[in-house]
């Protein structure tokens, strides 16, 4: 047995997988093939997710069934909103609501085939939160529409209202950018949980509940707290001193993955460059000053390795655009990583040998059992 100890399994290969590849050290991600930027700013959703269970794009009429198909799987039964509608009334965090959602979401259904349930996974998620969010805000659920695309119905269902174009192409280009990326912490327990033989909701609840740490999903909504703040106060460059001074960390800045810019930072930021165009509204303007500020402040103070825009910046500013509420930037992330676990899961299944990392003791040994009323 090796006596190096990878904490975190850092380094370490666990699977071999066609669904993305990363390269830190140029700052680059290909999904399925394709480069992100050609990917996200080009597909609708449905296609990322076809292109990620089949290995290639569909044809016209491929992608009106898929779509279609994955549209009649987004009812979610009673049972499933009363758990909502409870969740809500307590106050529980949108993360928690889902888990539970998610857990009960085989209610009232029969798939059996791994692909049906895996397209029945990714149908229902935006539904769960949307119902969620709906009961949270005192109003009743708006039920999916089968005429509406992926992004479009979680729009409308959270609003009761026709979403425009350009938030949801916002949105599209968003859950495209980050519906898979390497064997991240969710994607390695959701692959963890089907390496036992589990069924794919299992894999899935497993997986929210590894996204709701703040280490993995969590940060968009602190970096829309900074960037609002920022923006307020009119002075990024006194901000920035102010944190790197008290020596606190800057939201939004360094990957685990990446030397260099995340390049999902560079699609989203492109994509909400778009939907601000033509707004009254300086905002957006003040987060493109501020990660000038911040990119130069943190390269200027030195250190190990440079520390670049990542992902979770641009998502903070482009969610705000399309209109999603900070509460919800987490499950947001989740409706579009739901079809990168589930393309995992499929992976893993097809060629499945059960994941069982070892441990190095550290513990005492040689210790003798002294009974109860001598200790």
């Amino acid at each position: 047995m090796s006596e190096t100890v990878n904490r975190g399994l850092e380094g370490i290969t666990v699977a071999e997988t066609r669904l993305s590849d990363i390269d830190g050290e140029s700052g680059a991600l290909t999904i399925g093939g394709f480069p992100v930027v050609e990917l996200a700013t080009n597909a609708t959703y449905e296609e990322s997710v076809f292109l990620l269970f089949e290995d290639r794009l569909p044809t016209a009429a491929e992608l009106a069934g898929f779509r279609a198909d994955l549209a009649s799987r987004r009812e979610i039964p009673e049972e499933v909103r009363a758990v909502l509608r409870r969740a809500a009334a307590e106050d529980r965090p949108a993360m928690d609501a889902l888990r539970m959602g998610l857990a009960a979401s085989t209610l009232g259904t029969a798939e059996s085939a791994s692909e049906e349930a895996a397209r029945r996974v990714v149908a229902v998620v935006p539904t769960i939160v949307a119902t969620y969010w709906r009961y949270r805000r005192g109003n009743e659920p708006v039920p999916p529409r089968e005429d509406l695309g992926h992004a479009a119905n979680y729009l409308y269902m959270l609003t009761g209202t026709e979403p425009d174009e350009a938030a949801v192409r916002g949105l599209e280009t968003y859950l495209n950018t980050v519906v898979d990326h390497g064997v991240n912490a969710s994607t390695f327990t959701a692959r963890t949980v089907v390496s036992t033989q589990s069924d794919l909701i299992s894999a899935a609840t497993a997986a929210v509940g590894s996204l709701k740490g703040p280490l993995h999903g969590g940060a968009p909504g602190p970096v829309l707290d900074m960037l609002r703040t920022v923006h307020e106060r009119g002075d990024p460059d006194a901000y920035v001193r102010e944190k790197l001074d008290a020596g606190e960390r800057l939201m939004g800045f360094g990957h685990r993955v990446y030397r260099v810019r995340d390049p999902r930072a560079a699609v989203l930021s492109s994509a909400a460059d778009r939907l601000y165009q033509g707004r009254d509204d300086d905002f957006f303007e003040a987060v493109r000053a501020f990660e000038t500020v911040a990119v130069d402040a943190l390269a200027a103070r030195g250190g190990d390795r440079r520390l670049d825009t990542n992902v979770e910046f641009y998502t903070a500013a482009l969610l705000e655009g399309v209109g999603i509420p900070m509460e919800l930037f987490t499950t947001t992330f989740a409706v579009s990583r739901v079809a990168g676990w589930m393309a995992h899961c499929l992976e893993q299944r097809a060629d499945n040998r059960l994941i069982r990392p070892v441990s190095r003791y550290v513990g005492e040994t040689d210790r003798t059992w002294t009974p109860v009323d001598e200790r």
